[in-house]
């Protein structure tokens, strides 16, 4: 009677761990982000729908975001076992077989491609449609192993979550939803790039191309530099538009000047090396900075 009881104890917090396993594989933080930035898309569009069908849509979105991320590491496991920073995740640490890692995902993109077509509309589906092929056919299998602008050209799939969740609202695409997509990518180099120069001996291990091995630390730290001063146009955008006013514009050149400081103290630094400190501050202060710039856009709105 005791052996079964703590055989069936055993078999529920197996199935627990490969549960809680299989929602690592979604990539959690990325989906907080989509949940944010496609939530704040869909609150700025000038339509108005129900409670129920926003939040609705809006997890349908994130499921689609986790099928990228799982499909994603099921491709990359093999170079997510070389690297420090991913070889805990559940593929290469053996709570996740790599098979049923890829089913997981393809079920999460068909349900939530889908799922979306139903409660919201065709275009809002095309469009996740469209950023999990983008992330893990044209990102991942494609340029992330063969070019260092892979996070240039990757990052449109991650600028595209509040242009979706402004299209789930109205069912069109406009140019106000656009400065949402400009901002993101544009915002995405400098911010995967500091990240690459305090991680590069991970990349060279796992033979990936990024920027400070293949162009060297100056370059990286120059084109950190380039990209950050690309947000300052990118910010005043919605401005120009007419789509926000003083209350969003005054801020955000604030702390995009904040950024833009950040990024030139690193590239000041003494040539042909960097400090890691200011490489993993500008990572850190860019995730802020994301958060901040679009909870300013709802701010704008609301007041």
């Amino acid at each position: 009677m005791i052996k079964s009881k703590l055989k069936n104890r055993n078999f529920s917090q197996e199935y627990f761990i490969n549960f809680s396993e299989l929602f690592k594989l979604m990539k959690p933080r990325v989906m907080s982000l989509v949940i944010f930035t496609c939530a704040v898309g869909l609150l700025m569009a000038p339509n108005v729908i129900s409670t129920i069908d926003a939040i609705i849509a809006i997890i349908l979105v994130s499921i689609g975001a986790g099928a990228a991320g799982t499909l994603n590491m099921w491709y990359e496991s093999d170079l997510d076992l070389i690297m420090s920073r991913t070889c805990l995740r559940p593929i290469p640490a053996g709570k996740i077989n790599k098979n049923h890692a890829l089913i997981y995902g393809i079920f999460l993109s068909i349900f939530s491609v889908t799922a979306l077509d139903f409660f919201a509309n065709r275009l809002s589906a095309s469009l996740l449609l469209f950023t999990i092929l983008f992330y893990v056919l044209i990102y991942t299998i494609w340029l992330k192993r063969r070019t260092p602008q892979n996070i240039v050209i990757g990052g449109a799939a991650g600028a595209l979550p509040p242009v979706i969740g402004w299209t789930i609202a109205t069912n069109s695409l406009s140019l106000e939803p656009l400065t949402f997509f400009l901002i993101i990518f544009f915002w995405t180099p400098s911010h995967f790039w500091a990240l690459s120069l305090y991680k590069s001996d991970d990349y060279r291990k796992a033979k990936i191309p990024m920027l400070p091995l293949t162009d060297g630390i100056e370059s990286t730290k120059f084109n950190i530099l380039i990209y950050s001063l690309i947000m300052l146009p990118t910010i005043i955008l919605p401005y120009l538009i007419g789509f926000v006013g003083l209350i969003f514009l005054i801020p955000s050149l604030i702390i995009t000047l904040y950024y833009n400081f950040l990024c030139f103290d690193l590239y000041n630094f003494k040539q042909d090396t960097f400090d890691t400190k200011k490489a993993k501050s500008i990572f850190r202060y860019s995730i802020l900075y994301l958060f901040l710039v679009f909870f300013l856009f709802l701010v704008d709105r609301i007041l």
